[in-house]
């Protein structure tokens, strides 16, 4: 078997393999065995016919092209083998000329898995590590009063008052909404809650409506916003009428003992305080985690040359692809409504998507050529570890097999930890 590798752009390479007849005639047989399951003929069996009546009854050159098929498929794996070929995706073989006697020519276009060159990167992860080791993890008073506000804030009571509406209250008001005297689509309401000051209407609306009070009513003019999203009414005036149903206060409780009680296992409010002191301790330590590590990986991508493989740059905007479309689905919105509302396309956000979707796999790369440089593994042990602990919820392995996929658990657990290994080395610096 002689065999060529030639590198082609895109990380791609071109690959020829020659055959000589003595290597691949034996296919003939597997080839007229795999046509026999295939083919009816009358008075044989499926699977028994024979080679000699296929080749009569069919040609022989359908015998040996299936042979020079199955020869492709048994030489290719060994090729890659041989030549350390990191292959990926799906090739595109060619065949040349297929006869009885003669060599057996193919050539194989394939991506393979891009080789990233890394600059020297040490000097500029230690400088980096040296800013974030200045910084702190520690809790301010002011940190701790303001959660305390959002808390208190979130468990504000609201409590009808007899006054004239003013910011923060909550109104419940009927309106309708009239163009040119004709009421607009979905231009009347009533019992309609609204926290004024929010800015949920278009601009001017709960302006008007602060300062009225229970019962009374108003008219006025608004003008829609130019980019309000019924097109026909953007930048167009209408007139508005409401009438002020109730108003109500909202209460915010005191922030003292009985209120850190009413939270939990908390007997004064020096005790709620150091729980929050914690919380945010530690809320503070992960984010600064997490934009430490933002910094290594922005600073590795930045000295890391790659070829970029199309195959695997379609397969990481296909992810982000799908990670937006759970995004906008788990806030409750529809895909298809976001690319109308939009007026793009999938392929509009792949498009924009490229560079994130290059910057990533850039990333994810050069944390590979770093585990394999520094010679950092995980062992199987480690794996099993971590996967008994995605497992322990089903009843057994077999339980676990119909809801994912086995293999895939362990090459991604597999990648995680030794992620964190090469985090690990590259924060010591």
């Amino acid at each position: 078997m002689n065999v060529s590798v030639k590198k082609l752009p895109e990380s791609q390479v071109e690959i020829t393999v020659t055959l000589a007849w003595e290597e691949w005639k034996g296919e003939l047989d597997h080839a007229a065995e795999s046509l026999a399951k295939e083919v009816k003929v009358p008075g044989f069996r499926s699977g028994k016919v024979p080679r000699g009546v296929l080749e009569q009854r069919y040609g022989k050159g359908a015998v040996i092209a299936e042979a020079a098929e199955h020869a492709v498929g048994h030489s290719y794996p060994k090729v890659l083998a041989e030549q350390k070929v990191d292959a990926i995706g799906y090739p595109a073989v060619s065949l040349g000329k297929v006869a009885e006697g003669e060599e057996l020519i193919y050539t194989v276009t394939t991506a393979v898995m891009p080789k990233v060159v890394l600059k020297p990167w040490k000097d500029a992860l230690k400088k980096i590590n040296a800013t974030f080791a200045k910084g702190s993890d520690a809790v301010e008073e002011k940190e701790i009063d303001e959660e305390l506000q959002r808390i208190a804030a979130s468990r504000a009571k609201s409590v009808p008052v007899e006054r004239e509406a003013k910011l923060e209250d909550s109104v419940l008001v009927d309106f309708t909404v009239m163009q040119d005297g004709v009421l607009i689509e979905n231009g009347k309401s009533e019992k309609h809650p609204l926290v004024l000051g929010k800015g949920v209407f278009i601009p001017g609306f709960e302006e008007e409506v602060i300062g009225m009070k229970e019962g009374d009513e108003k008219t006025f003019t608004l003008t829609f916003p130019a980019e309000y999203h019924a097109k026909h009414l953007a930048g167009k005036p209408a007139q508005f009428t409401v009438m002020l149903r109730s108003v109500e206060e909202r209460q915010i409780p005191e922030i003292n003992d009985e209120f850190a009680q009413s939270l939990g296992n908390f007997d004064t409010l020096e005790k709620l305080k150091e729980n929050l002191r914690n919380g945010l301790g530690e809320e503070k330590k992960a984010k600064r985690k997490e934009d430490h590590r933002a910094e290594i990986l922005d600073a590795l991508v930045g000295l890391s040359e790659i070829e970029y493989p199309i195959i695997l740059v379609e397969q990481e905007l296909g992810r982000m692809l799908q990670e937006f479309q759970n995004q906008i689905q788990g806030m409750g919105f529809d895909f298809a409504t976001y690319l109308e509302q939009t007026k793009k396309t999938e392929e509009d956000l792949r498009k924009e998507w490229e560079p994130q979707a290059k910057k990533r796999l850039a990333a994810n790369l050069a944390l590979d050529t770093l585990a394999e440089e520094e010679e950092i593994t995980v062992e199987t042990a480690e794996i099993e570890e971590e996967m008994n602990k995605a497992l322990q919820y089903f009843k057994s392995i077999k339980d676990a097999e119909k809801d994912m996929d086995l293999e895939r658990l362990y090459s991604a657990v597999q990648g995680q930890l030794r992620n964190e290994k090469v985090f690990l080395m590259l924060e010591a610096l």
